[in-house]
């Protein structure tokens, strides 16, 4: 795996590269947005994964992640932040982050997320070179008034589409939706969304949880429910047939 770490706290990048090579992981480092986003333009399809500061000198993380989205609409992304608020966190999903984890951690937690992530990232990328192979869009999900396609990673809702889905928000809809009015906890969300367990932050779910409801509202009536007290649920029951 080859990594981009943006982090002006040498410290912290000294740190966790002991346990990159440990991993036998390639990492370069970036200490300020400026040169983290001159790096990454020299060769953007050469990163595995990311992880990106939120407090960096030059540009701020979030801008840093703006442009890295402009160019790369897939590389997987984990943002660090000392800040700990749902608001931040939602933020930082709506700059393009696959994830998040706040300041202090745990390096092996750190490792468990980019190891998660990008096992995702690569089962993502077999299955599309498996159905690039295939011209004819099959749905795996389909209820009266929702589908999803996997094949083409698109999703719709009463016959419109649910646009600008991230990846995160794609596969956190379809696990939901194959399983119509099952309730989910965050840590079953946790564990088939983002594949870890143990280390996991429930408020990612939740964050991601706003996002997506976001932008299912523009198209339809919401159709991802909290069940208080216990997680959420897909039902699309009280959808008009267009």
């Amino acid at each position: 795996m080859r990594l981009l770490m943006i982090e002006d706290n040498k410290s912290v990048s000294e740190m966790m590269n002991m346990f990159f090579t440990k991993e036998e992981w390639q990492v370069s480092f970036a200490y300020d947005g400026n040169e983290a986003l001159d790096m990454f333009k020299a060769a953007p399809d050469s990163w595995d994964i990311i992880t990106l500061d939120l407090n960096l000198p030059g540009m701020d993380g979030m801008q840093v992640a703006q442009e890295i989205r402009k160019i790369s609409k897939t590389v997987p992304m984990i943002m660090l932040t000392a800040r700990d608020s749902e608001s931040d966190q939602v933020l930082g999903l709506e700059t393009g982050a696959d994830d998040y984890v706040t300041k202090p951690f745990s390096p092996m937690t750190l490792i468990a997320r980019i190891k998660a992530l990008h096992r995702r990232a690569e089962l993502g990328e077999a299955s599309n070179e498996t159905d690039n192979d295939n011209a004819e869009t099959d749905f795996d999900v389909v209820t009266d008034h929702f589908k999803l396609s996997t094949k083409t990673r698109e999703a719709y809702l009463a016959g419109k589409p649910i646009e600008g889905l991230t990846p995160k928000e794609f596969d956190l809809l379809h696990t939901l939706a194959k399983k119509p009015k099952q309730v989910f906890s965050r840590e079953q969300l946790l564990e088939l969304v983002w594949d870890y367990q143990y280390y996991g932050d429930e408020r990612t779910v939740d964050a991601h949880i706003k996002k997506l409801r976001q932008k299912i509202e523009k198209v339809g009536p919401q159709i991802i429910q909290t069940v208080w007290g216990v997680g959420y649920k897909f039902d699309d029951s009280d959808v008009t047939a267009q």
